[in-house]
């Protein structure tokens, strides 16, 4: 049997305290902690808090409002009536069915995807090395995606399989150096940020190098990549690329407890049950897959991951930095931010270079920030 209930948390009440008036409530009432849904079914318990889901509900209802916007704005402009026609396969839809799902769908449900991707992903590495500064295009590893891909296109010059398998191998390979680099009887997240930047800044040297010695065709459209797009992304590559994610993000949501665990410390998590280590390298290669695969299908797309957790926090007013909400904020930044790049300028921009704009205030904002609080 399942059941849904409001529950308030760790709530104290001293004695000999009575009834005040008639209102009914107990006076000298305190209550610690936030309001929390509980979701029970047999021996199984899941519990949200009450904001945090409301939160997670406006999230995911604005990304569909972005999303319609996404299908129905551009060149030629299709209402909301015929986007409807469109995905319900009317007959009278014509040719806006053509132009739903053959031209804007795959980049639509691209942009939400990859964006909960980045979102997720940002929010491990914030949460492990408590820090916001802390995502993979700060410390490295998207430039080590991108080194990757760049590998296959400049040199191999391979499909998008091939592609997607270097800027995994490439993420891959930079998250180790990170993490060995890192490591002094355990990882403290101040020290893989700093080594993260430093790793960042040589990758980004020989990105430019690789570049430079290709041919120029190559060297075109691989920096017409690396600017971050969602351009010519088909069916196949939506479909693969974002079933990965999703599969990737399924799993990532069963280390949540322990995640939040770990926020604790490492101590306090082996305290509670909690493997520090084994989990802790579970989910960084999780983030770190998280990545590649955006990167190798839309190149590195830059401050997503870095201001999805912090917003989310923000909305729900949590202590934490939570996965869901910064994965459903990280779906409506990359698809506003699209939606963004082709339609409030005469020419069609890349994704890449709106978020770059916008991330780039943000990162002041949250430097200033930081300084302010200490």
């Amino acid at each position: 049997m399942t059941t849904v209930r409001p529950t308030s948390t760790n709530t104290v009440k001293p004695a000999g305290t009575g009834q005040s008036g008639s209102t009914g409530k107990s006076v000298g009432t305190v209550e610690f902690g936030r309001r929390t849904w509980v979701l029970r079914r047999s021996r199984m318990a899941l519990r949200w808090q009450a904001r945090t889901l409301v939160v997670s509900a406006l999230l995911a209802a604005l990304t569909v409002v972005v999303t319609s916007c996404a299908l129905a704005l551009r060149d030629y402009p299709l209402s909301l009536a015929q986007v409807w026609a469109a995905l319900t396969d009317d007959p009278a839809a014509g040719f806006a069915r053509t132009v739903v799902f053959e031209w804007r769908a795959p980049r639509a449900i691209a942009a939400v995807v990859f964006g909960a991707g980045l979102g997720a992903a940002g929010a491990v590495f914030q949460s492990l090395t408590r820090n916001p500064l802390a995502s993979p295009d700060i410390i490295g590893i998207s430039a080590g995606s991108y080194t990757g891909a760049l590998i296959v296109i400049v040199v191999v010059q391979g499909s998008y399989l091939q592609l997607t398998a270097g800027a995994f191998t490439g993420g891959i390979a930079t998250a180790a150096v990170i993490y060995l680099l890192a490591w002094r009887q355990g990882v403290q997240g101040f020290r893989l940020i700093i080594v993260g930047i430093a790793i960042s800044a040589m990758l980004t040297s020989f990105n430019t190098w690789l570049m430079l010695s290709a041919q120029l065709e190559v060297a075109l459209a691989a920096a017409a990549w690396g600017a971050g797009t969602l351009g010519g992304l088909g069916w196949q590559e939506t479909l693969v690329g974002g079933g990965v994610v999703l599969a990737l993000l399924v799993v990532l949501a069963t280390f949540g407890r322990a995640l939040r665990q770990l926020e604790l410390g490492d101590d306090a998590a082996r305290a509670t049950g909690t493997r520090a280590e084994p989990v802790r390298l579970a989910v960084i290669v999780i983030a770190v897959a998280l990545t590649a695969v955006v990167a190798s299908a839309t190149g590195p797309i830059a401050f997503i991951a870095l201001a999805a957790p912090q917003i989310a926090r923000r909305l729900c007013r949590a202590p934490g930095i939570a996965v869901v909400p910064s994965a459903l904020t990280g779906a409506v930044l990359l698809a506003a931010a699209d939606v963004a790049a082709l339609n409030l300028l005469p020419v069609a921009l890349p994704v890449g270079v709106v978020t770059v704009v916008l991330g780039g205030g943000y990162l002041l904002w949250l430097l200033v920030h930081e300084v302010r609080s200490r």
